[in-house]
């Protein structure tokens, strides 16, 4: 529940950035609201395969099509764009499209948007060389050292928000972080987007699980940042998931309508697990992913053009030998690489990957998932990606440590997108000349100007020798992450929020919640 008693404050007396001590990991040259990579992305295919994946994904929609269920007034949307609609009963209607109808409408579509934060200093881009980190999204459960694993409360969502608020490497606050089963589901959501409102200043994502929280959640963004600045801007994204293989359900696309007709932006997320629900092979399941999404992302340009519409792909794997869900693997790494060719081709922003790993604790199989899968995601160019910290367990699962693990990895990436300067000063020759042959470059012109920025500075590693590691309790990552977060949470203050705002937000819960019984399924 809300705690009542947690009044904002008027103005903070807080400095706008601390000061630099002498504690790890802070490179306060890195702090950006969000980054503009310089590292261009890769291309793994030629452009003949990238066409023959958009042949595919074209057959498909072509040949094979889409259903849709229970919203006639989207069926009516795509039969008046061009679709053709076959209906199968029971509110079921299978549409197909013509080679280029969906391409066609996709074109009032932006390449690049801004999502706007309470605190302006925060808004990120999302699109061309922007590139947004968000925390993960979605699972039940949260663990963490001391408790084990346990199924997440609103208190653990709150405490998750004031740590992604506390590390610069998160450009965004994301959505349902985890869920708050202590709160009825037919309510929990206004708790989770006041929750980001209070206790972020960034963007966040809004509620997707039925419309009428979607329509609850841009009316809160309506009282925080006033109705008319709403309707001309997007402040909310809605994260939303097909029903693969190749189903649109109505509750997905009425959500879609609901923001999309606020001009607020969606994410159209096909989650494929190779095998089960999209083919084994990764270009079939690139293309599926892409047929899936691109109809999504149409359906919010025939609600409103213009509105901002993010293309998406969660590529599995699958372990053929139970079934289970597989993360962090080579092949789905290499689809991301292709989706974000296809992505640049189409001109529409990106979703995809993040720090993926089934490891069901904060350990060197986590990391190395998470490496394997985050690489994929910055290199293909995707330009938000959820999923950024804090996954494990296949996703079910929340971890406290490696939300701090991945925060101090995106720390890193952000100095990897920022590419290799070449100048006559980063060429150094002047360091190697000033005392000549033989002799260290310590107290060198040069390393006096670079040393607090040329490398990036860890949070978290320990490069110590293993002597003074040992004498200092030798503790491994895990351990050190565990303190790291509790540390974080007891320095955590707010951001202010002004009070009469604050004020309507409780008051617009209040009266939401009382009008309602609640629901537990």
């Amino acid at each position: 529940m809300l705690d009542r008693t947690d009044r904002p404050v008027r103005k903070s007396r807080r400095k706008t950035r601390p000061e630099r001590s002498a504690a790890p990991g802070q490179n306060p040259h890195l702090h950006v609201p969000f980054i503009r990579r310089r590292t261009p992305p890769y291309d793994i295919l030629d452009p003949a395969s990238l066409t023959r994946i958009e042949a595919a994904a074209d057959r498909i929609l072509a040949e094979i099509g889409i259903e849709f269920r229970d919203d006639p007034e989207t069926v009516e949307l795509f039969r008046k764009a061009g679709g053709v609609v076959t209906d199968h009963g029971e509110n079921r209607w299978r549409i197909r499209f013509e080679p280029g109808l969906i391409r066609a409408l996709l074109k009032t579509a932006p390449a690049r948007f801004t999502q706007h934060a309470r605190n302006p200093a925060r808004n990120v881009e999302i699109g061309g060389d922007a590139v947004v980190f968000a925390p993960s999204y979605g699972s039940p459960f949260v663990m963490d050292l001391d408790r084990g694993r346990r199924y997440g409360t609103l208190e653990d969502f709150q405490n998750l928000i004031k740590l992604g608020q506390s590390s610069p490497w998160l450009h965004h606050s994301g959505g349902t972080i985890c869920e708050p089963t202590d709160v009825a589901v037919n309510k929990r959501h206004l708790d989770m987007v006041y929750s980001h409102i209070r206790y972020s200043d960034r963007p966040f994502l809004g509620s997707i699980t039925a419309p009428e929280r979607a329509a609850d959640s841009i009316k809160m963004c309506r009282l925080l940042f006033g109705a008319d600045f709403v309707d001309r801007h997007c402040v909310i994204i809605g994260n939303f998931n097909t029903t693969s293989p190749l189903v649109l359900d109505g509750v997905t696309t009425r959500g879609i309508r609901e923001y999309a007709g606020a001009g607020q932006g969606s994410i159209i997320l096909p989650f494929l697990l190779g095998g089960a629900v999209a083919p084994l092979t990764m270009a079939g399941a690139v293309a599926q992913s892409l047929a899936e999404s691109m109809v999504g992302c149409a359906l919010t340009q025939l609600v409103r053009p213009g509105a901002p519409a993010v293309l998406a792909g969660f590529l599995s794997s699958m372990s053929l030998r139970s079934g289970s869900p597989t993360f962090g693997t080579p092949e789905p790494a290499l689809g991301s690489l292709v989706l974000g060719q296809l992505a640049r081709r189409l001109g529409l922003p990106l979703r995809c990957a993040g720090n993926f790993s089934t490891s069901k604790r904060p350990d060197g199989q986590a990391m190395q998932q998470a490496m394997m899968s985050m690489l994929s995601a910055v290199q293909c160019g995707a330009n938000y990606i959820l999923h950024s910290a804090g996954f494990l367990d296949g996703l079910l699962s929340m971890s406290y440590e490696k939300f701090v693990m991945d925060c101090d990895m995106c720390g890193a990436l952000h100095a990897y997108l920022g590419g290799v300067e070449v100048s006559d000063d980063s060429l150094g020759v002047e360091a190697l000349a000033q005392y000549g042959p033989g002799e260290h470059l310590f107290g060198t012109d040069h390393t006096l100007r670079h040393y607090q920025t040329a490398y990036w500075d860890s949070g978290l590693n320990d490069d110590q020798p293993w002597e003074t590691w040992d004498e200092q309790g030798a503790e491994d990552y895990a351990v050190r992450a565990n303190a790291r977060w509790k540390q974080l949470l007891h320095d955590y203050q707010a951001p202010p929020l002004d009070f009469d705002t604050d004020m309507a937000l409780r008051d617009f819960i209040a009266r939401e919640k009382a009008s309602k019984e609640d629901m537990w399924y």
